[in-house]
């Protein structure tokens, strides 16, 4: 695998679970947890001054290509949560995640680890393609690192 293996400094964004999240059970429902990574992922980019929609106007996005998810246990309605963001790997078109869901008493409730690829969103109509990150954007993720 390719890529520039990174110092793995942890980004940290709190959530607070809703009725919303949860089953009838009182228990987060499992696609929920994909939000609440994606969300923390987002929140990190903001906080090294990438914002996607500024991107998203040159037509250039990220897509989340593979996920392995481990729930360990649940979270239930009205857990404070904290989500956590690490880079593992950063290649020229594509970001390797690992993070982790906790309660704030540090209890791990779920790891993942995100492949999200750079594409050139083309124009309506056409294909969607992977391509190298601009270098605006690469040398910002190499230096939070």
């Amino acid at each position: 695998m390719s890529g520039v293996k990174l110092s793995n400094l942890t980004f940290e964004w709190p959530i607070r679970v809703y009725y919303e999240d949860t089953d009838a059970g009182g228990i987060v429902y499992y696609a929920n947890y994909l939000k609440f990574l994606e969300r923390a992922r987002t929140e990190w980019l903001r906080s090294l001054g990438i914002e996607q929609d500024t991107w998203l106007q040159h037509r250039i996005g990220f897509v989340v290509r593979q996920v392995q998810l481990d729930l360990l246990l649940p979270a239930r309605f009205n857990d404070e949560l904290t989500v956590t963001v690490v880079v593992e790997r950063l290649g020229k078109a594509s970001v390797i995640f690992a993070q982790q869901v906790l309660r704030t008493d540090g209890t791990l409730l779920c790891q993942a680890q995100i492949k999200a690829a750079c594409v050139n969103l083309g124009e309506p109509g056409e294909a969607v393609r992977a391509v190298p990150m601009p270098a605006e954007i690469f040398e910002v993720l190499k230096r939070a690192n």
